[in-house]
């Protein structure tokens, strides 16, 4: 039996992206067959698994829906899973452990929802010997004669200290998050131990099994997966069928799901964990596809570009998400599809995901980063990432890479048998790549380097204030103020304040600014304000629409 439950897996994988004719039939056979079959294998579970979880976003029927709805919400109870479980941990499957070392916030957002279902990791805490020197800075003051005199391990400190229906990894957690500092001191402080978090499965724990977001419709797939039917091109040009803004409440269900789709594949994205639920909107295009588009708190924004993360959703399935920052009319996207979907309409999604971005964000030029491309990047250089952006019309613009890249299209011309090295790919990756829908761009969000800006910035606060720092951003504060005509700042909410005191330095380095119009130095305040507003995408396109502030900002970058 096994034997031929693992023949029909895979057929069934050889037919779970074809649509048409009596396709949908015989897999509906498949499914019902290996629904009642012990697989021998853990890679063979897998592989069920990603099968499953390929159909639910990409279902042929609603026959073939309803029983791979029915598979996966069993799945933690088959036989076989059991069997090979401790095998399959880190796979993200329901009723599997996940080990990582998270970042504070999703460290600290784990023990808010599951405090009973995580632990420390001991056995791969690399760092655990730096504990004992922080302890004291986590519990009152009358215990640390104790840590000063007595000699325990740091596991042994953890057990004792911790009260008794407490796992270690909450109470250590819980101290952090008592600790006198800052969110950003917080974060270091923790982040620098780097402790390793084992997640045990419980029924409501992040997996990629039961991953969904209820509220989307569902497409049936019927034809063949979509290969781009218009040019890329036309294709970016295309609006989405829908923008939709969320309530708080609905959008702190989508950023949970952007934070499971995460955690269960052992990742941390910033954009996701620092997500703000008055910052959410749902992005819907046609064939069950849609965006969550999710904007960062105001504290945690950039000085200057604007940073969304986006979680892609086939039919309410998480399927990849995407990075984005943005200004000067133009997007740096980075683009990820999920393993279980890789290679299925890949072009087709990443054209709707730019479409996006030319709505929220005005953009009408499009940059690749070298990482993205496969610069340093083993898995991104293997999957062949850079010839995928070229094939779709992105473009590099440095001469030296332009002459490697001319050698090696001779090559092939010459022997279309020729594939290039993973030494030039590295090399042809090393620049951005471009894509302009009209005139190119003369300026997009790769030229400007915040990092000269903020040295700028750095210098200026040095010269004038030295150690008082405190005091150079109230005098800067003050002095942006009486030099745009700002009054008060009484009708400000914390968040445009924040961003306030943050870009003060900023606009007394400005060139020439003494001399710009009323109308001008108006419209600066209000791109500060929107820097710190609700939606970032609003600052977006108030600093698009100034132009004098973006040729100083480039001015003063490239000076």
């Amino acid at each position: 039996m096994a034997r031929r439950a693992s023949t029909i897996l895979k057929q069934l994988e050889t037919l779970k992206d074809r649509y048409g004719d009596d396709v949908a039939e015989r897999k509906l056979e498949m499914l019902l067959t290996l629904g009642k079959s012990t697989l021998s294998t853990a890679k063979e579970v897998l592989r069920l698994h990603e099968v499953l979880c390929f159909l639910r976003a990409y279902p042929d029927s609603p026959e073939i829906l309803t029983l791979v709805e029915e598979m996966l919400s069993r799945f933690a109870k088959r036989k076989d899973l059991g069997t090979h479980r401790k095998a399959l941990e880190d796979s993200g499957i329901a009723g599997t452990v996940i080990r990582f070392g998270f970042y504070w916030f999703t460290a600290y957002w784990l023990s808010q929802r599951w405090p009973d279902r995580i632990s420390i990791d001991w056995a791969t805490f690399d760092k655990k010997s730096d504990l004992p020197d922080i302890l004291p800075l986590l519990v009152p003051y009358s215990e640390t004669p104790a840590l000063d005199e007595l000699d325990f391990s740091p596991r042994e400190w953890v057990d004792k200290l911790k009260g008794p229906g407490e796992t270690d990894a909450y109470f250590l957690i819980r101290r952090f998050k008592a600790l006198a500092a800052n969110a950003f001191g917080r974060e270091l402080s923790y982040e620098r131990l780097d402790i390793p978090i084992r997640l045990a499965p419980g029924p409501d724990t992040p997996s990629r099994t039961h991953a969904r977001y209820t509220k989307s419709p569902v497409v049936f797939q019927t034809q063949p997966l979509s290969k781009i039917r218009r040019t890329f091109r036309d294709e970016i040009r295309r609006a989405p069928v829908r923008v939709q803004s969320l309530p708080a409440r609905e959008g702190r269900k989508l950023i949970d799901l952007a934070r499971g789709a995460m955690i269960t594949r052992s990742r941390d994205l910033d954009a996701f964990e620092h997500a703000s639920e008055h910052d959410v909107r749902l992005v819907s295009c046609d064939q069950g596809l849609q965006f969550a588009c999710i904007g960062v708190k105001p504290e945690r924004r950039l000085m200057l570009e604007s940073v969304y993360g986006f979680l892609t959703l086939k039919n309410g399935v998480p399927i990849g998400y995407v990075l984005a920052g943005s200004l000067f009319s133009s997007t740096e996207a980075a683009f990820n599809m999920f393993e279980t979907v890789r290679g299925a309409e890949s072009g087709m999604i990443y054209s709707r995901a730019l479409a996006m971005m030319r709505r929220l964000f005005g953009s009408d030029s499009f940059v690749v980063p070298p990482y993205q491309l496969g610069h340093n990047n083993p898995e991104a250089l293997e999957s062949g990432a850079w010839w995928f952006y070229y094939k779709l019309g992105f473009r590099l613009r440095d001469p030296d890479l332009r002459r490697i890249l001319w050698a090696e299209l001779k090559k092939m011309i010459k022997n279309p048998r020729h594939r290039t090295s993973v030494t030039i790919l590295n090399e042809l990756a090393s620049e951005n790549m471009f894509l302009d829908l009209g005139r190119r761009r003369r300026h997009t969000v790769a030229d400007m380097s915040p990092g000269d800006i903020g040295f700028k910035i750095m210098g200026t606060l040095a010269e004038r204030f030295g150690a008082d720092r405190e005091k150079g951003i109230r005098m800067c504060s003050n002095e942006a103020a009486r030099l745009l005509g700002l009054r008060s700042l009484n009708r400000f909410s914390p968040g445009e304040k924040l961003a306030w005191e943050r870009w003060s330095p900023l606009v007394m380095l400005l060139g020439g600014i003494k001399r710009w119009s009323l109308s001008d130095k108006r419209a600066l305040v209000e791109v500060i304000r929107a820097k710190g507003g609700r939606r970032e995408s609003r600052f977006v396109e108030l600093f698009n629409k100034h132009r004098r502030l973006q040729n100083a900002i480039l001015k003063l970058s490239n000076d």
